[in-house]
């Protein structure tokens, strides 16, 4: 089904490298805004820095893929990071997950995508071919909307869960 993700996760710290290398994913999509970092916070901290550090010693190129309406937010945040990023990806398309992956020279069996809403960072993901990882929100969901998207994703992710229990 095009919306159970394939793994879910607390947190992005839960996603340790060496799971990705055992699941032979050179290359990391990661939505930006309550995936790696509440959407309030300006910088990138020093767990987040860490763990892109760990991913890298891994062999694990982390990208961004964001549909946030900012560029100036993505820029600044990958900047400080020093790691690539495709903005305005347009998900649920498969645009963007195509550029993010032209761009590092990766195919999508050794890709995955690392988000906290199904009905763009999941879906997307499942119509590119990518491996489906998906996060509680950071920081939870903020607004009447983000609140409504969230309850509605629970029963997803309750197969989901079931699903991992039985691998």
């Amino acid at each position: 089904m095009p919306m159970i993700p394939d793994r879910l996760f607390q947190r992005y710290t839960d996603l340790t490298p060496q799971l990705l290398r055992q699941l032979e994913i050179r290359l990391l999509l990661c939505d930006l805004d309550y995936t790696l970092a509440p959407r309030s916070v300006a910088e990138p901290d020093g767990e987040l820095r860490a763990w892109l550090d760990g991913c890298r010693k891994a062999g694990v190129t982390v990208m961004i893929l964001s549909n946030n309406r900012s560029s100036r937010r993505v820029e600044t945040f990958c900047g400080e990071l020093g790691i690539r990023y495709v903005g305005h990806a347009g998900k649920p398309s498969t645009r963007g997950y195509r550029e993010a992956m032209a761009q590092a020279g990766e195919n999508a069996a050794h890709t995955a995508m690392l988000g906290d809403k199904l009905l763009t960072d999941v879906l997307g993901a499942k119509r590119s071919g990518v491996l489906a990882l998906m996060v509680e929100p950071l920081g939870g969901p903020v607004g009447a909307w983000n609140h409504v998207l969230h309850a509605l994703q629970s029963p997803f992710k309750w197969i989901a869960k079931r699903r991992c229990r039985k691998t």
